[in-house]
């Protein structure tokens, strides 16, 4: 679209070169038929007075000015002091660059503030659309959005922000046609949102509006009035569900682990069981073959050395021994064994000075066997 020259600015409009050469005709005519004085010069200093009142503009900090020169663009000044060539040679356009554009669809803010007003009488038809399930929803929502190129928003598009109200209106009603109403209702609408901003944002830029779209808020999503209590029911359902189903996997989290940590380690422990049972066969398979070879030089003294060991770790788990003679009637209590093995043994003193332990066994048992005396654990 070519800018109309005729549209005005919103600023005081300046005479044109036409009405500029009228008047000094004019005054010209009226200083030819009056005496000649310095009155000449007054249309000057007007002339002047004119050409620099429009031969500068300020632009504010969230501004950007657009030039024009007959009507075709020539440049963009930022904030601050600028000139111009006058008499509307050279035409200034101011957009707001620098902040934030909201568009409401919906409804409409009444009154901004700590507490805020909204009106949504009006606005039905707008707010209301049919989801993929055949439900019909009310969706409130907004756009953001800032200038981010004033030369395509002045020159590409007429009325860009009903422009923007017509693709945004129609986007939001493709993308809840294509879900659920449960979806849109609850989990679904941080996506939905997202995904509106995105295709608006693409539709622009292909229109070359000059728009960044910012954001896409849904404000509120409801159900209609006629069914609001049974959707609440409904909703108030699927948040118990989610709650057990939560509190499930809670458990779940809980038990499993622990179940695995002590299979683990009863798998630990067989295999610990199982190792010490190998190498404890394994050592008693070497000490037999040891014990072999050296029964194979001496049988008989490795006999007697291993009755003797025998009986050594017996006598250390008995309390008392008793002897019976075969031809007396008579019970003698002979030694109490284990207590003088226990201890005597143990401290290191010998039973019979003189003779080590295998010594001391046989000078106690050697007699009981010539004796042909019998022992028993009473």
């Amino acid at each position: 679209m070519t800018w109309d020259p005729q549209r005005p600015s919103g600023r005081p409009t300046t005479p044109s070169i036409d009405e500029i050469i009228r008047r000094l005709k004019e005054a010209f005519r009226s200083r030819q038929e009056t005496p000649k004085g310095p009155f000449w010069i007054i249309p000057i200093i007007v002339l002047a007075l004119i050409a620099g009142m429009n031969s500068y503009y300020i632009v504010n900090p969230q501004e950007t000015a657009v030039v024009t020169r007959f009507g075709k663009f020539v440049r963009t000044s930022d904030a601050g002091f600028h000139l111009k060539l006058p008499f509307g040679i050279e035409k200034v356009r101011k957009v707001v660059t620098g902040r934030v554009l909201q568009r409401e669809y919906g409804y409409r803010t009444v009154q901004a503030g700590i507490r805020s007003r909204f009106a949504e009488k009006g606005y039905e038809e707008e707010a209301r659309m049919l989801s993929g399930d055949l439900n019909v929803v009310d969706v409130q929502w907004t756009v953001q959005y800032k200038i981010s190129d004033p030369v395509k928003y002045l020159f590409e598009v007429k009325d860009v922000e009903s422009t923007l109200d017509d693709i945004s209106e129609s986007v939001m009603r493709r993308m809840v046609g294509n879900r659920y109403a449960d979806e849109v209702l609850t989990v679904g609408r941080a996506e939905i949102a997202e995904l509106v901003r995105k295709e608006i944002q693409a539709i622009m830029d292909h229109y070359e509006t000059g728009l960044k779209i910012v954001t896409v808020k849904l404000q509120n999503v409801n159900p209609p009035d006629p069914v609001k209590a049974a959707f609440n029911e409904v909703n108030e359902a699927r948040q118990e569900k989610e709650r057990m189903i939560n509190e499930a996997q809670q458990i779940y989290n809980e038990q499993i682990p622990k179940a695995k940590g002590e299979a683990q380690q009863m798998i630990t422990e067989a295999e610990g069981y199982a190792l010490e049972r190998v190498n404890r066969a394994q050592g008693d398979t070497q000490r037999f073959l040891k014990i072999l070879t050296e029964y194979e030089k001496a049988p008989e003294i490795t006999r007697k050395r291993m009755y003797l060991e025998a009986f050594e770790q017996f006598l250390k788990n008995i309390k008392s021994v008793v002897v019976f003679d075969e031809n007396q009637n008579n019970v003698i209590n002979l030694l109490d064994i284990g207590k003088v093995a226990s201890s005597e043994i143990g401290s290191g003193k010998d039973l019979f000075s003189g003779k080590n332990k295998s010594q001391q066994k046989a000078r106690i048992l050697i007699p009981m066997d010539n004796k042909k005396t019998k022992m028993r654990k009473p």
